[in-house]
């Protein structure tokens, strides 16, 4: 774990898919065609508070729907890339616009075509829930599963590894 800590530390950005991280996996889709996901709101909140420490969050994935922009807009993420079936590319495109090296960035994900992203990135994590061949690549695999905290799981690390988490709670301590 200690590596871990020390790989997370250095972190600036965290990226994650959508299907199956910031959601449970499942589509739902209506019969006229809408599409309906479900999002955990502590995720959401971790999300917010690791922004609020200065690490920047993008949201990367195959799929194009205007929840996935409704809910990055609601989460203050500005970096949203949608419709990119190659993770890895999209993720390099990222970190050179925003001047942030691979070993800068962690990359969470479920499935193979996150695979080559949590390879390259400095810190590769898979959620519990992820397909069993990225459990093998991953640095770090999250206890909790993609749409039920698995996020928020890894807010609360690079929080703590970048000793910043007390600070974030300390407003919901200190509340009058």
């Amino acid at each position: 774990m200690d590596e871990i800590m020390q790989k997370a530390a250095r972190i600036k950005l965290l990226a994650l898919d959508v299907d199956g991280v910031l959601t449970d996996g499942r589509l739902y889709f209506a019969e006229d065609g809408g599409e309906i996901k479900t999002f955990d709101t502590q995720d959401g909140h971790g999300i917010k508070m690791l922004q609020q420490s200065g690490v920047v969050c993008a949201i990367i994935t195959g799929r194009t729907t205007t929840l996935v922009e409704r809910r990055s807009r609601n989460l203050g993420i500005a970096h949203l890339l949608q419709g990119r079936e190659d993770k890895l590319v999209a993720l390099k495109e990222l970190t050179t616009q925003l001047g942030v090296s691979l070993e800068e960035t962690a990359y969470v994900g479920d499935d193979w075509p996150d695979l080559p992203a949590i390879r390259a990135a400095g810190l590769g994590i898979a959620v519990a829930n992820a397909h069993g061949e990225l459990h093998t690549h991953a640095d770090y695999v999250t206890t909790l599963r993609g749409g039920r905290g698995a996020v928020r799981e890894v807010c609360d690390l690079l929080l703590r590894a970048q000793d910043h988490y007390d600070a974030a709670l300390a407003p919901y301590l200190n509340h009058e």
